[in-house]
């Protein structure tokens, strides 16, 4: 596959739009489907070479298809410590940069404390903090080499809010939202930014029980200010935006997209 192109500004320029992603080598896991995939999509759209990660080489290979050129299936099991390793020094050694990294990948457990161990607790926080930890310390290494670092986490609103028979999941991404501010700090030196995402309730596969049931529908037009579920694009601009150099000056933030879940009352 060819190397992207190398761009080294870091800041919004007269001549190149801020939010163009050209040139940019981007690592998305979790990015066979969902969200993720939306994503991939939008930031190959903004002209980024994209590596879509997921462990599944069929859908995977579909997936990147589906984008076309400079889309690229990257089979990769996150919890894999050695071979997230070798993965992302792959990915360095044959584009020569390594831009921007988006955390999509998680896991969730929808149930009561009563039902879940610590052994859940430990594995959980594996997939959606530990995980991503490890992902940022390697990628941040590529990014000071190539002067932009972009990481985006894929938290979610549950890490701000929380309901019963759901327990683990807040509190994993409550972490992450933690882990994004202090990595922010500690990576703002070499200018890097560190954000995350909030989604709300967005039509993915995974949801589809809940789209289809229409007390859950009814409940989200008096929950949300819009009133609906969001739609799996709806979360690009987003992504797009934290990763591009229009926000050059955003680190350490938390943004919702939810659809005015957390506002309102």
């Amino acid at each position: 596959m060819p190397a992207a192109t190398p761009v080294s500004s870091a800041s919004p320029s007269a001549t190149t739009h801020p939010f163009s992603l050209q040139g940019r080598v981007a690592l998305i896991t979790g990015g066979a489907q969902g969200l993720g995939f939306e994503i991939a999509a939008a930031m190959h759209n903004a002209g980024a070479t994209v590596l879509l990660a997921a462990r599944n080489p069929q859908r995977l290979a579909q997936a990147a298809q589906s984008l076309g050129t400079g889309a690229h299936a990257l089979p990769l099991d996150i919890n894999d410590e050695a071979a997230v390793a070798q993965a992302v020094e792959a990915i360095g050694n044959r584009h020569g940069r390594l831009d921007i990294l988006v955390n999509n990948a998680g896991a969730r457990n929808r149930q009561s404390m009563a039902a879940l161990d610590t052994s859940d607790l430990r594995a959980m926080m594996e997939t959606n903090l530990v995980a991503p930890y490890h992902l940022c310390r390697l990628a941040s290494a590529w990014m000071q080499r190539g002067g932009y670092g972009r990481i985006v986490n894929v938290s979610s609103i549950a890490g701000q809010v929380a309901r019963a028979n759901d327990v683990l999941y807040p509190v994993t991404k409550g972490a992450l939202d933690a882990l994004t501010r202090a990595l922010a700090a500690d990576l703002g030196a070499h200018g890097i930014t560190v954000n995350a995402i909030a989604p709300g309730y967005f039509a993915t596969e995974a949801n589809r029980a809940m789209v289809d049931d229409e007390g859950v529908g009814n409940w989200l037009r008096q929950r949300t200010s819009l009133g609906r579920w969001g739609e799996p694009a709806e979360i690009a601009g987003a992504a797009v935006f934290l990763a591009s150099p229009a926000a050059s000056y955003v680190t350490g933030h938390v943004l919702a997209v939810d659809g005015g879940y957390l506002g309102h009352f």
